[in-house]
């Protein structure tokens, strides 16, 4: 019987078993290797790390988790969880079972990208989600905002200190006048004609044959849970302006007793560096469960 039964070996999940496992807790993280972030080559905006690729920081993170005695490490799919509070059971695609008394859920999310062909082949490299992450490196440069729901007007307002930025509605949305007024006020340009195909670099072929040539692409991702574990274990989903997360407290506790979640899967904003301070008050969070249960 563990302690903790982390799903999840990514930013969230590795940062709360650090916590865990400096509190001499024994923890079982399962990871199924599929970190949102993937698809990109260089982090950037997390404090020390700034530019480094995020296999390497994954990597190292790993190395210096599995230094600690008191951590397992399996790698697999998190498929079946069974039990309550002080004895949870899971139970992996392949057959593995762990137990634990506790259980945090730091499964990532899964996004799905705008229906444009060439999109999804440019995701993580010049198409893009986040501007604090991957906006300074365009330099300066002309920015395609890729509509996909109104929180892409905001998104073009935003981006506009990044760059010259020009807002591709798509049939997406549809700016009213004061909408077009604040946008105008920032500088974007918006764009009626819908998008054909994303092609070369980041260059957009409109449907009347005009090519717009931009140095990167942003657009809002529909998300939900990577995983389904969090449903099959009866906890509350909270629906969010681009999607689905998993609900939680201010402990990170979700309406499950003894079910925790961290990350991007339990939170409105998303980065490398939110992920970690996320995971990392998590693991505070559920070690101080384990001291005083009835706390």
């Amino acid at each position: 019987m563990q302690d903790v039964l982390v799903i999840g070996g990514s930013y969230a999940g590795m940062a709360a078993t650090l916590q865990l496992a400096r509190a001499r807790r024994k923890v079982t993280v399962i990871d199924a290797g599929q970190r949102r972030n993937r698809f990109t080559t260089h982090a950037h905006g997390f404090l020390g790390q700034d530019g480094k690729d995020p296999a390497a920081i994954w990597a190292e993170a790993r190395n210096q988790l599995l230094a600690y005695p008191s951590v397992t490490w399996i790698d697999g799919h998190a498929e079946m969880v069974a039990g309550d509070k002080d004895g949870f059971t899971i139970t992996t695609k392949a057959g593995a079972v762990a137990s634990g008394r506790r259980l945090l859920l730091a499964t990532g999310l899964a996004d799905q990208l705008p229906e444009v062909d060439g999109l999804a082949a440019r995701w993580g490299k010049t198409v893009l989600h986040c501007p604090y992450c991957d906006g300074y490196e365009l330099g300066g440069r002309a920015i395609g905002v890729l509509a996909s729901h109104a929180n892409a007007l905001h998104q073009a307002e935003l981006l506009t200190d990044w760059g010259t930025v020009t807002l591709l509605l798509n049939d997406a949305v549809a700016p009213d006048g004061a909408q077009r007024n604040a946008l105008a006020l920032r500088g974007v340009v918006v764009e009626e004609t819908p998008v054909a195909t994303v092609q070369n670099k980041a260059d957009v072929l409109l449907s009347d044959g005009r090519v717009l040539h931009f140095a990167g692409l942003f657009t809002t991702t529909r998300t939900s849970p990577a995983s389904d574990l969090a449903a099959r274990a009866g906890c509350a989903l909270a629906e969010t302006p681009s999607g689905t997360q998993i609900w939680t407290d201010d402990t990170k506790a979700t309406s499950v007793p003894g079910i925790y979640a961290a990350g991007d899967v339990a939170r409105g904003a998303h980065s490398v560096s939110l992920a970690v301070a996320d995971g990392a008050w998590a693991g505070m969070q559920i070690h101080r469960s384990l001291v005083w249960p009835q706390g």
